[in-house]
């Protein structure tokens, strides 16, 4: 393969895509690609796609009919759909875009050189069938040099009636405890001063792994690993997501509180704050548990920082169920909220329901619904006023080139004056002076 071929790799969609498609830059590299900033000029360009709503989906086929009919006066160009679309569409894919060259998805991230072999020989590939997750033995090409992600399981077995994950992204496959620590290892030796474990539900961790190892030691929860992997030399914070209510324990609450690496952050969708609701979705708790987690979170480690996803419009919501989710949000009081309003998904159950809510109604409340998360999220920014934070620098301010940015320990993102090039990598203790809804600004102390 000549030195100069070049691969553009697009992601839509959720952390577990960013870290698939790193995986997969990781691969290009080794196979001798160099990496084009843009599609146009690339002879290989891959879509690596999220199909968790319909305007992300959406974006993808305008894409993707860009390059199809740039491949008609570039015959040797390859296009490549990866990710969740396609899964979902597999070979439909191929007859609404005849000019692709390989269809894989999420599980085949780490196969993506034998798929693209296969294509140079002069194939349409198709790679959608389950298959067992090959270990990761790639190297990742990085998008940051500070922070890293790092999978701890793949897939999903919940059931829940508005998810394509588990039709995309298959049952929930572990990795050892041995693999991950080892992964983590290699990035605290390269500098990677702070890893985010992933899974789509991280909670259920272990539950696919033989019990326990020859010493009686038992690895197979999600805060055993916590235990495993928290003195990872180099790596000065974890964090992890996406948790799951149902299997939310006061041991990883625990773990987290004791484990001084660990970040006081909890990213855990309640989705809904009304238990008819919670029930149509099938999410197998009730908006009290979810309230006592809180509590129990909030008892353990005071100051922690709890951000969550929450759906509106809800096939059937009504406007009473609607204000409960409402009142959730008013009780709690969120760092932090991913909200949107509900999309029907091909092949899951209440996409199929009469029930379905106008776009207007759904509008409305994602607005209201918007405005006070905004209103909460800035009455918890006050208590950082006039606090020292340790901020993690990760980058210049966009919008200000004298100010670098980064985050501390609770996920706030924060703006200070420095030079990047000193302080990038570093944690720098910053006093808070300004506080806004969503960031923060402050002055560096001099240690």
């Amino acid at each position: 393969m000549t030195v100069d071929r070049r691969y553009h790799i697009t992601t839509f969609g959720c952390q577990m895509n960013k870290a698939d498609s790193e995986r997969m830059a990781g691969i290009f590299e080794d196979m001798g690609f160099l990496w084009s900033e843009t599609p146009d000029e690339a002879d290989v360009v891959l879509y690596n796609t999220c199909t968790i709503r319909d305007n992300a989906e959406q974006k993808v086929y305008s894409y993707l009919g860009r390059q199809a009919k740039r491949k008609q006066s570039e015959p040797n160009l390859t296009l490549v759909v990866a990710g969740c679309v396609a899964q979902q569409e597999g070979e439909a894919l191929l007859r609404r875009v005849p000019e692709l060259d390989l269809v894989m998805g999420p599980q085949h991230a780490n196969r993506l050189q034998d798929l693209l072999e296969q294509v140079f020989a002069g194939n349409q590939v198709v790679a959608t069938e389950p298959i067992h997750i090959v270990e990761d033995i790639t190297k990742p090409r990085r998008d940051s040099k500070i922070t890293a992600w790092v999978n701890v399981i793949y897939g999903c077995n919940e059931r829940c009636t508005y998810c394509v994950v588990p039709n995309v992204r298959g049952l929930e496959q572990s990795r050892t405890p041995e693999a991950i620590r080892a992964e983590m290892e290699e990035l605290g030796r390269q500098g990677y001063k702070e890893i985010t474990l992933l899974g789509q539900n991280i909670d259920a961790y272990g539950r696919d792994l033989p019990g326990s190892k020859p010493d009686g030691r038992h690895l197979h929860t999600f805060t055993d690993l916590l235990y495993h992997v928290h003195d990872v030399p180099g790596v000065e914070r974890i964090r992890f997501a996406t948790s799951h209510p149902r299997y939310f324990t006061e041991r990883l609450i625990q773990a987290c509180a004791e484990l001084p690496t660990v970040c006081e952050h909890f990213h855990i969708p309640f989705q809904s704050g009304d238990n008819e609701i919670l029930k149509a979705m099938r999410r197998g708790y009730t908006h009290e548990r979810y309230r006592r987690i809180i509590d129990k979170i909030r008892h353990y480690v005071p100051d922690a920082a709890i951000s969550a996803d929450a759906i509106v419009g809800f096939p059937g919501e009504t406007e009473a169920q609607f204000e409960n989710t409402l009142k959730l949000v008013d009780d709690i009081g969120f760092d932090q909220l991913n909200t949107a309003a509900y999309s029907p998904r091909p092949g899951t159950p209440a996409a199929l329901w009469e029930s379905q809510l106008s776009e207007e109604v759904k509008s409305d409340r994602l607005q209201r619904l918007n405005h006070l998360v905004a209103q909460k999220a800035a009455e918890r920014s006050q208590r950082y006023a006039g606090r020292i934070e340790q901020i993690l620098v990760e980058d210049q301010n966009p919008k200000n080139p004298k100010q670098v940015m980064g985050r501390t320990r609770s996920n706030r993102l924060t703006f200070f004056e420095g030079g990047l090039a000193v302080l990038k990598g570093t944690l720098v203790d910053v006093e808070i002076t300004e506080v806004r809804a969503f960031s923060l600004t402050g002055i560096p102390k001099s240690n």
